[in-house]
């Protein structure tokens, strides 16, 4: 047994003795160094990427392209027809500005799924947008600024003086 660690003995305690040390102890740090600036604790939207959206309207457009294409070659339709109506089909869908109507169902973020992160970005993005219209917030707002102003406003307003002991006080404001 070395360094006085586990038991004096191991007899009648059901174990061989053998000591080991605990991994799942963890020690705390005492520096409070931080790799990553405080800027990066702030909670910041996650933003779409636009070439994804893009190539999922497009998508969507080229399913309700084929979908067309099947049903009229189902019907038996000439080929120069079903080119035709596809082609006049598509340029619709394209020219619309946004792709409400190539989803169709207007849900916004709950006909979602899962695996849409960018679509469910943008719709936290436009969800997010339309609270702080209706309440009225700005948008240069910053969480917690108003406690950074007051802490201003405190510093710079409020001078040091002496009290009648000769120590140093703040000085008294009135609000």
């Amino acid at each position: 047994m070395s360094s006085n660690v586990g038991l004096t003995t191991p007899r009648g305690s059901g174990t061989s003795g053998y000591v080991q040390r605990n991994l799942s102890n963890l020690r705390p740090r005492d520096n409070s160094f931080s790799p990553y600036p405080t800027d990066s604790l702030k909670h910041r939207q996650r933003q779409p990427n636009a070439e994804i959206l893009e190539h999922d309207r497009l998508r969507q457009i080229e399913v309700q392209v084929f979908d067309l294409r099947d049903k009229l070659e189902d019907e038996e339709v000439e080929e120069d027809e079903i080119e035709a109506q596809t082609e006049a089909l598509r340029r619709k869908l394209l020219s619309s500005d946004d792709g409400d109507q190539v989803k169709g169902d207007g849900k916004g973020k709950k006909g979602l799924k899962v695996h849409q992160v960018h679509e469910l970005a943008k719709a936290k993005i436009e969800e997010s947008e339309r609270l702080r219209r209706a309440l009225g917030i700005r948008e240069d707002y910053e969480e917690g600024g108003h406690w950074k102003r007051g802490e201003e406003r405190l510093r710079e307003g409020i001078p040091e003086a002496k009290n009648e002991d000769g120590g140093r006080a703040l000085k008294k404001e009135r609000w």
